[in-house]
Parts: structure tokens; C-alpha cells; sequence
């Protein structure tokens, strides 16, 4: 258990239950600085984290909550959004209060550890588990390890067009990513091209068939319905739709040599849409270049993961 893994992954597995229950694996885990995660319960006034360790007190003290408390790069509100969430750590002392172990807490040396054994010898092209913790307009946040963050602008998590990244995503969830840039000892990330190409999508529609669609966004010409995350088509412009609206559409036609689908709206179901459930079409190893448009398309929409 190397714990390399965005927080959350370990917490209800057999083997951290049973160190965080046993004194004797826990006093071993000290000695050979495994990290562990448990529930952070509480953040004290001092910003202290209190971890639910069974039968005992687990404290993370202010300054060993996060990468970056100690000189100020970090702000203190990264420990007050742990409560009520699994918090990695490895253990630096055991002593007792009021009769019962009481274990000093370091999630930032968990975190140093990610940092200098897992994250610095990430490359640009590695695809790797995430978390995704925080949505803004502009992108989503993800725990690629122990809780280190990482940005993934709005623009790479999808090849069709989303207004938010809640239109994709929902807190806590945990997705793959492909590692897009390192800068300064940053990852940032992408998602697009895990999601599969014009024709991977493509190939589950036929046309004739009425399947189930989202609108994204509403232009004079046409109105774009996404049918699958990495797939849109056009219908014709049409009065009362908006944007979030599920929609049920019939395929008209597919045509990749233009990469375009063609779609007719047959049923406005006036509800809004809750993030499209996806499948990967990869989820591990290592990209150099992806292409989304079909070979006979003129139209290029490609990545590039430049080497470090």
C-alpha cells in the first residue's frame, strides 16, 4: 500500500482498517511511515484536523495539514474543506491522553512523499487516476495523489462544448486523466482524449435511431445536442430550447468525412440534465499524440504531449 492514490481510495480497505483498529500496526506503521487515511472529523479553532481513529485521537496539527500551510502558499481553508472527508497521513508520534493513544498526525509529509516519489516522475502523456474535489467556470480541480491538486481548464475536459465543468462532472468523483503540462512542479491535466475519438463515437449510432441528447448550446443557424461526451451533432433551429435541456433526438445522418452528425429534436422533455455518464476508452499507459477527426476528415482536431 504505497497510498499514491487520490485520498479516499484506501480509506475503507481491509488493510488501513485493520492498522487504524490494531496499536501494535499502528506503532509498526509509525516506524516504516506508512500513510493511512481516516475521516477527518473536525478542524479545530487553531485549524488543528481531528482524524477518526478507532478506540484513540488522531490530531494533524495546523501546520502538517497540507503542502505550503507552513510558508503561506497554501491558505488555511484547504484544512477547514477536509472535514467530513478521508485525510491521508503518516504517523510521527504516539503518546496518551486521558488513558488513550493519542497519534500525532502528518499529512503533509504524506504529501511530500507523493510529491518527490509519484508526481515528480509523472511525464506529459502519462494517463493517471484523479479525484475531482472543486468546479469553477474555468476548470476543474482534482487530487491526483494524497490530495495534491491539480488544474483541468474547461476547454481539455471534452471535445463537445460544456458551459461549466459541472455539466461533466460532480464532486468526488473519481475519473482518469491524461497529465497535459508540468510547469514549476505542477501537473496539469486533460481529459478529452480519453473519452474516444469522432469515429469510436460515432460507430454506436445508426441512423434512424432516436437516442437521448443534451443541449449545449443554442446559435441562430442550429442548436448543438451532445449524444455521448465526446460527440455532438447539429439539428435544425427550433423555439423554446435552452441550454441543459434534455432533449430526445432522431440521427439523420452521419457524416464523418465532414465529422458531422445530423440531427431532427422529436421530444423536449423541459427537465435539466445531470452530467453525462461516460466509458473510457483508455485508462492507462502513455500518450505522444491523439487524433479525434476521422482521416478522411479535412477539419484537424489533434494533442500533442511534448516530452519534458
Amino acid at each position: 500500500m504505497n497510498g499514491f492514490t487520490p485520498e479516499g481510495r484506501i480509506s475503507d480497505t481491509r488493510e488501513n482498517r485493520n492498522i487504524l483498529s490494531d496499536p501494535a500496526l499502528m506503532r509498526k506503521a509509525m516506524e516504516e511511515q506508512t500513510i493511512l487515511e481516516a475521516r477527518a472529523v473536525m478542524c479545530t479553532a487553531s485549524h488543528d484536523l481531528i482524524a477518526d481513529i478507532p478506540s484513540a485521537k488522531g490530531i494533524i496539527p495546523r501546520t502538517e495539514g497540507a503542502v505550503g500551510i507552513k510558508d503561506g502558499t497554501t491558505r488555511d481553508i484547504a484544512l477547514l474543506s477536509r472535514v467530513n472527508k478521508p485525510v491521508c497521513f503518516v504517523i510521527d508520534d504516539i503518546t496518551e491522553a486521558d488513558g488513550a493513544p493519542l497519534y500525532i498526525l502528518s499529512r503533509e509529509k504524506a504529501q511530500r512523499r507523493c510529491l518527490d516519489e509519484y508526481v515528480s516522475k509523472l511525464t506529459c502523456g502519462d494517463v493517471i487516476p484523479a479525484r475531482i474535489t472543486h468546479m469553477e467556470p474555468f476548470g476543474a480541480f482534482a487530487d491526483i495523489g494524497c490530495g495534491i491538486p491539480s488544474l483541468m481548464p474547461i476547454d481539455t475536459i471534452s471535445v463537445s462544448r460544456i458551459s461549466h465543468p459541472n455539466d461533466r462532472f460532480y464532486n468526488g468523483q473519481y475519473i482518469y486523466a491524461v497529465v497535459k503540462s508540468k510547469e514549476n512542479g505542477r501537473i496539469g491535466l486533460s481529459h478529452r482524449e480519453l473519452l474516444g475519438t469522432w469515429e469510436q463515437n460515432a460507430e454506436k449510432f445508426e441512423v434512424g435511431a432516436a437516442v437521448p441528447g443534451i443541449v449545449r448550446s443554442v446559435e441562430s443557424y442550429g442548436i448543438f445536442i451532445e449524444v455521448a461526451p465526446n460527440l455532438a451533432g447539429l439539428s435544425e433551429p427550433q423555439e423554446g430550447i435552452s441550454p441543459g435541456q434534455c432533449v430526445t433526438v432522431c440521427v439523420k445522418a452521419i457524416r464523418p468525412e465532414k465529422m458531422k452528425l445530423k440531427l431532427t429534436i422529436v421530444d423536449v422533455l423541459h427537465s435539466s440534465a445531470y452530467p453525462m455518464r461516460f466509458n473510457y476508452f483508455i485508462t492507462d499507459g502513455h500518450l505522444t499524440h491523439w487524433r479525434y477527426s476521422p482521416q478522411e476528415c479535412v477539419k484537424m482536431v489533434f494533442s500533442e504531449f511534448s516530452s519534458d
